[in-house]
């Protein structure tokens, strides 16, 4: 038995039986490892990118982290975008980065770098293994981080460590720690709070409180209170439609979130962040929230959050209060839009026919802005969108959504342009068959950066600007783009195509992608 072998068990004995994979020369232990282990479901990305993203999705439905296998520092180089946005949503992921023998960096061979230096901004937790027998207690620590913390975890694999020779041994599942009770002091200082600024007051969610229950437990106690209720504007996970509370988002454009939370005197954080402008404006406030207004936090990351609101709510004696903000079942089929497609009409076509128990993975961008409002009234499904804002991230989203729930229907919403940073996975999605819709808005451009370019004050646009902002020379092909890595594609021009393609989509199993041309 080598230390690959004890890195797969020790991954394996704790329930991560997933591992998104680009290897390398110095991770072919671990490769012949995972041979050894049928248990292990391996699952291949031709791009970094592709894997991290994928893990993103897999652990944000599976609640349980994946293992990730990149290849040194310039392979996990290629990966840090989506560790990013995984780092921001909090998602559970061990990365095992392969690195040079140990005995072998004083060489300077070609692809030594710093992977520690490279990997600490988008981890929680980073650990280099020194031996064949660290490989165990290293991965164990790792697993207990991912999911305490919550989130990005990266071990550093030696290739040494990983030939090297261990001596067998039983394992046993690590022992993780509950999840961090809050005090009642705490709460009896929030429910104060609510109870002095009653309508002026709000209550901001995120991580395990957007789960259909602490919700509908927040949304008692705003029913007792008169507060409102929103959640971050960015989140990795919110269960939703009819009969699940409709969960506001702060909106991302800058002036629609300051008039959104104008209001609010007294904030109340459950896990959640003081929300702020994506970007700086000339002349706008950083906080979206007013210089007066009190923030209080409930709970931070790490906490127990659905606790933390079941014990505000039993102060607050709101516990079998009717909840506000409780989305209605559609009385009738929502009518079809007809004409020349745009997209608009795209998100209210899939917002109609959504299926139930579905799961969608937004990253529409500017395309999708309406999707969400349009959804809170349709079957009951999962909404997981784009965390952290370093977009490629949808494509890989979908993959690790339906590598974790299979029998579930995927429906990814997707930008062009941001899509082609991670265009590669639906190679991926076609060799493992996955259950995926992706729409694609095909407006070629970075539509979102015109607005942006007028958020700071430029109206005009020349020659070079323009050739930043769009990509229409040449125009992107996706229906081609998508045969050529083995998904079947279709493009829609009208309305009524659209919603034919997409119900065709519906009915039938594996990987399936619309060009919306809007």
């Amino acid at each position: 038995m080598n230390g690959a072998d004890r890195l797969c068990d020790t991954l394996l004995i704790n329930g991560v039986d997933t591992c998104f994979a680009n290897p390398g020369t110095s991770e072919m232990h671990f490769v012949a490892a995972l041979d050894r282990k049928p248990e292990m479901r391996c699952v291949l990305g031709l791009f970094e990118g592709v894997v991290t993203g994928a893990a993103d999705g897999y652990a944000r439905m599976a609640d349980k982290p994946a293992a990730t296998l990149l290849h040194c520092g310039p392979g996990m180089a290629n990966a840090l975008a989506n560790m990013h946005n995984a780092r921001r949503a909090r998602t559970p992921m061990i990365n095992v980065v392969g690195d040079h023998a140990t005995y072998h960096l004083q060489h300077d061979a070609p692809l030594t770098s710093d992977i520690e230096s490279l990997a600490e901004p988008m981890s929680h937790f980073v650990r280099r293994i020194a031996t064949p027998e660290d490989v165990g207690p290293a991965i164990g620590e790792a697993y207990v981080a991912s999911l305490t913390l919550p989130g990005v975890t990266t071990v550093i694999l030696p290739a040494d460590c990983a030939w090297g020779s261990v001596e067998p041994a039983t394992l046993k599942p690590t022992e993780l720690p509950a999840l961090k009770n809050v005090d009642g002091a705490t709460i009896r200082e929030v429910a104060a709070g609510l109870r002095k600024h009653g309508a002026r007051a709000a209550i901001m969610l995120t991580g395990l409180a957007l789960r259909e229950k602490p919700m509908e437990m927040a949304a008692r106690i705003c029913a007792v209170t008169g507060a409102q209720i929103f959640s971050q504007m960015s989140n990795g996970r919110i269960q939703r439609g009819a009969g699940r509370v409709a969960m506001p988002k702060v909106f991302y454009p800058i002036d629609k979130a300051l008039e959104q939370l104008k209001d609010v005197d007294y904030l109340v954080l459950v896990g959640a962040q003081v929300p702020v402008g994506f970007f700086a404006y000339p002349g706008k406030p950083g906080r979206l929230i007013h210089d007066g207004c009190e923030v209080a936090k409930l709970a931070i990351p790490g906490d127990d959050l659905p606790a933390a609101i079941t014990g505000l709510a039993e102060e607050m004696g709101a516990t079998k209060t009717a909840p506000l903000y409780i989305a209605p079942a559609r009385k009738e089929q929502p009518g079809l839009p007809t004409g020349k497609l745009d997209a608009d009409k795209a998100c209210a076509i899939v917002s109609a026919l959504l299926p139930e128990n579905c799961i969608v993975c937004d990253e529409s961008v500017s395309s999708g802005r309406s999707f969400y409002y349009d959804c809170h009234s349709a079957p009951q499904h999962d909404y997981i969108q784009l965390t952290g804002g370093a977009i490629g991230e949808g494509i890989p989203l979908a993959i690790g959504a339906a590598v974790a729930c299979p029998d579930r229907k995927v429906i990814g919403m997707q930008a062009d342009g941001s899509g082609m940073y991670t265009v590669q996975g639906l190679w991926t999605q076609a060799r493992e068959n996955l259950d995926i819709v992706t729409v694609v808005f095909a407006n070629r451009t970075y539509q979102i950066l015109h607005g942006e370019m007028r958020a700071v004050g430029v109206n005009d646009f020349g020659r070079n600007a323009t050739l930043m902002l769009n990509i229409d020379e040449p125009a992107l092909d996706w229906v081609m783009m998508a045969k050529g890595m083995g998904v079947e594609a279709a493009r829609a021009t009208t309305a009524e195509e659209f919603t034919s393609l997409f119900k065709a989509a519906l009915a039938k199993k594996g990987p399936f992608l619309i060009e919306a041309a809007i």
